[in-house]
């Protein structure tokens, strides 16, 4: 083996197991807020100011969507649509920073903490409420942040391939904003 085809397997794996540890982390904390949430929050709310933490159960998806539905597939659907996110950032992780990476781990933790919640009871957990908006989670607040970073990484004008293939020959021109170190 090669040592550029080393390092490609190694950088690949290195930003597998980054998503996969991130995914994991936010899935736990996702986990562990939901189960706090429904042993202190079963009979009291608590007033944080623009938020207060009220314990609900959405039967449906977003906004309550699709709650007549059987549970069984919403979680059939929701547990596909978090296996193709998975999916993608195998497929993506060798080859994104490590804020791209982090921002994959926490929508795909997010999304497998709201199935395994789902695929209990068939309903999701939810204890975050704002009055004006509808009522969600930690779960859901690290998938919406990591769609949007990633979303954001990704219309970024210097992430255009012809940007970042191109060899910067004007010092005084923008080069691309990534989290690799410039290769010589």
């Amino acid at each position: 083996m090669s040592r550029g085809s080393r390092e490609a397997t190694t950088r690949a794996r290195t930003g597998r197991v980054a998503v996969l540890l991130a995914a994991a982390t936010v899935a736990a904390i996702g986990l562990v807020a939901k189960a706090a949430s429904e042993a202190r929050l079963a009979d009291s709310t608590v007033d944080l100011g623009l938020l207060q933490l009220e314990l609900a159960y959405n039967s449906g998806v977003a906004f309550s969507m699709g709650n007549t539905l059987p549970a069984g597939v919403l979680v059939a659907v929701t547990a596909a649509i978090a296996v193709a996110l998975m999916a993608y950032a195998w497929h993506r992780a060798p080859h994104a920073g490590s804020v791209e990476r982090i921002a994959g781990g926490a929508v795909i933790g997010g999304a497998v903490a709201n199935v395994v919640d789902r695929a209990r009871d068939g309903v999701v957990t939810d204890y975050l409420h704002s009055g004006w908006w509808p009522t969600f989670n930690l779960a859901d607040t690290f998938l919406i942040t990591g769609v949007i970073v990633i979303a954001h990484l990704h219309t970024r004008p210097e992430r255009t391939t012809d940007t970042a293939a191109a060899p910067v020959r004007d010092h005084t021109a923008i080069s691309p904003i990534t989290d690799d170190p410039p290769q010589t």
